[in-house]
């Protein structure tokens, strides 16, 4: 009947009612374009609010393109590195933990990782500051210090997401994996790290943001990125200076977790 809504479905699996209308084209455009959607309207504020300021030559000149756009090429690429790093380190040390011969380890391995993030990330940049000016040869500042520290800040969530990963396939799965044959490599690569693939993601995601988070204090040691502008917004009592700075993290930090998410969804085995 026209006008008729379409009642509940109950998921067999979740035991839970389902709005049908939400797994439709318009559910799954939604779910896509909302964050886009809401990153631009934040970019769009910020630009009609600046506008909207009478703006000083200060200002002015801090607000240029080509005074922004430098910084937010460095704070990419110190997250992105940093986040590549991590997950180069963190991934198959979390799979070294969770092998028999390693398991001792894992304690003493997640505790270390545990130190990393304890400690706030003011801290942490310091102390490496500290090391590099002890150590001859080594740059005390810049993008190896920096990167170093926030490989050390986001090292644990990629650990312990791999290893709980890993660690919650079920038995059965891989005893059926040895009576079929496969060796403990092939196990590892065919059954536990496609199942571990979603916990591993999430971790990452948390690294990624945290990264994003951590870099807007690169500025102090030399890194560069937003901090920058963060910085000269509060030294120079510019509120505009200072407030773009921060949204533009903010929306970078969005943005980074919108795309993490997609590849999460898109590398997560089938039917999970």
């Amino acid at each position: 009947m026209a006008g008729t809504v379409a009642p509940p479905v109950t998921d067999p699996e979740l035991d839970v009612e389902v709005d049908p209308d939400a797994r439709g084209p318009l559910g799954t455009a939604f779910r896509y374009l909302a964050m886009p959607l809401l990153i631009t309207a934040i970019i769009g504020g910020l630009y009609l609010w600046v506008q909207g300021q009478e703006l000083d030559s200060i200002e002015l000149r801090q607000l240029e393109s080509s005074i922004l756009w430098p910084r937010f090429v460095e704070h990419v690429q110190l997250s992105a590195l940093s986040t590549f790093f991590v997950l180069f380190l963190a991934v198959p040390t979390g799979i070294l933990m969770t092998r028999p011969r390693f398991r001792r380890f894992a304690p003493a391995v997640i505790g270390l990782g545990n130190a990393g993030q304890a400690i706030p990330s003011l801290g942490t940049l310091a102390l490496l500051y500290f090391l590099f000016v002890a150590v001859d040869g080594l740059p005390s500042t810049g993008l190896v210090p920096v990167t170093v520290a926030l490989v050390g800040y986001s090292f644990l969530p990629i650990l312990r997401n791999t290893m709980v990963g890993l660690d919650q396939v079920d038995p059965s799965v891989l005893e059926a994996g040895k009576g079929m044959g496969l060796s403990d490599r092939r196990i590892l690569r065919r059954i536990e790290l496609p199942l571990a693939v979603p916990v591993v993601l999430a971790g990452v995601r948390t690294a990624l943001v945290l990264n994003i988070g951590t870099a807007a204090l690169a500025f102090l040691f030399g890194g560069g990125g937003l901090g920058v502008i963060i910085q000269r917004g509060f030294q120079l009592s510019r509120t505009p200076v200072l407030v773009t700075g921060a949204v533009l993290v903010a929306a970078l930090a969005l943005a980074a977790d919108y795309l993490a998410g997609i590849i999460e969804e898109k590398l997560a085995p089938k039917g999970l």
